[in-house]
């Protein structure tokens, strides 16, 4: 299952989507009762909830986790860390009924796709957070990270990690390179291209692709990349539309060229060098996974400390070894590359983790979809995708 969750069908997605909008008033939450009781200073414990095979785990005992263990060693604050988040929808049918009820979730800290952050921001679902008592967040996040549309200024999420939405492709089977997306349409590459299932995963590239500035997409353009990809199904050029099994798809060569996350591919590229990342010409998509607390959540003190700790570019660098996605923080790239060991010094150099200047003028965050456009944008692209 990707870490960035696929709108496989639009049951669950619609459901948000009419929640989130203006016909739900209840849901949502004003500024002044979105905090709760803190219990920081007397009680040392946090609850944080991630996605699975995203932390650091110890070689010889997979239970450790060394970040998160430096962290409690150092604060005294103990952490319940559970790897219950498998998608996003389904997270938000979890959680939903306590936020909208003004209830505890049993969470302090959770982390959430940005797509999936925008609806809890403007449903006032979790809280802002206190910058003052984060200075590694202040001094060292991302510059190109830090106030995305739904979230101006990151009040009220830090991105855990990062990630590019591209082009992945065996150059060695297909003979050519591919420098951008309208490569996947040549012939050649019929019946041998996949893409991404899910309206939120998928539509950034292929309007970057149309030459589209993402960062202020419209209506008209949505619906361009719908009628272009509408005829590239029945002319059978496009295989089919994927979850995260594009990458068996890739590693077999049932596909030649697909559209992919930059960190699937270093993970690939591990097992066969040939399996190239590209970022378009035209551009590609930078996306975050992003830490907020929740409101209500009992140990909000607690969470701003841990984030801060991971935002320590030590710990950063640490972390950004296991992952692989882009780190949020620059400034572990030059911890890395101090490493004595070869290997992980190596990772300093690697584009997909740590982009380079070049590649960075490539890179937007697209807007998101609104609430109102949301349900109605779904039902379009689903019945292309077959969901």
């Amino acid at each position: 299952m990707s870490r960035r969750s696929l709108l496989r069908a639009l049951g669950a997605g619609a459901a948000g989507a009419t929640l989130a909008g203006c016909g739900v008033p209840a849901a949502f939450v004003e500024p002044g009762d979105r905090a709760g009781r803190d219990s920081s200073a007397t009680d040392h414990t946090l609850h944080f909830a991630n996605w699975p095979l995203y932390i650091d785990t110890d070689d010889d005992n997979e239970s450790k986790r060394p970040t998160l263990d430096a962290f409690s060693k150092r604060t005294g604050i103990s952490v319940t860390y559970t790897e219950e988040i498998n998608d996003n929808d389904e997270f938000f049918g979890k959680i939903s009924p306590a936020l909208m009820n003004h209830q505890q979730t049993g969470r302090d800290l959770i982390v959430i796709s940005d797509w999936m952050a925008a609806r809890f921001v403007r449903l006032g679902w979790v809280q802002e957070m206190d910058r003052a008592k984060q200075p590694n967040v202040a001094k060292y996040l991302d510059p190109q990270l830090r106030s995305p549309a739904f979230d101006e200024g990151r009040r009220h999420s830090v991105p855990w990690q990062s990630g590019i939405t591209g082009i992945a492709y065996n150059r060695k089977r297909l003979g050519r390179e591919i420098r951008s997306t309208g490569d996947l349409w040549a012939d050649d590459l019929r019946g041998r291209v996949t893409l991404l299932s899910g309206l939120d995963e998928s539509f950034a590239l292929l309007m970057q692709g149309n030459g589209v500035d993402i960062t202020r997409w419209t209506s008209d353009d949505f619906h361009e990349i719908c009628e272009q990809t509408e005829k590239r199904v029945r002319s059978k050029h496009i295989r089919r539309f994927t979850g995260n099994d594009y990458i068996k798809d890739l590693a077999t060569g049932d596909v030649l060229a697909c559209q992919a996350y930059s960190g699937d591919v270093i993970q690939l590229q591990a097992d066969n060098p040939d399996i190239e990342f590209v970022v378009p010409e035209e551009g590609a998509e930078l996306w975050a996974e992003s830490l907020m607390i929740p409101n209500l959540a009992r140990h909000k003190r607690n969470a701003e400390r841990l984030i801060d700790h991971y935002y320590d570019p030590e710990v950063a660098a640490e972390l950004a070894t296991w992952v692989n996605y882009v780190c949020p923080v620059p400034a572990a790239r030059d911890v890395l590359a101090s490493s004595k060991d070869e290997e992980t010094a190596a990772l300093a150099e690697d584009p997909l983790i740590f982009p380079d200047d070049t590649m960075r003028q490539r890179l937007a965050i697209a807007r998101d979809i609104t609430s109102e456009e949301r349900m109605d944008f779904a039902k379009k692209w689903n019945s292309i995708v077959g969901l």
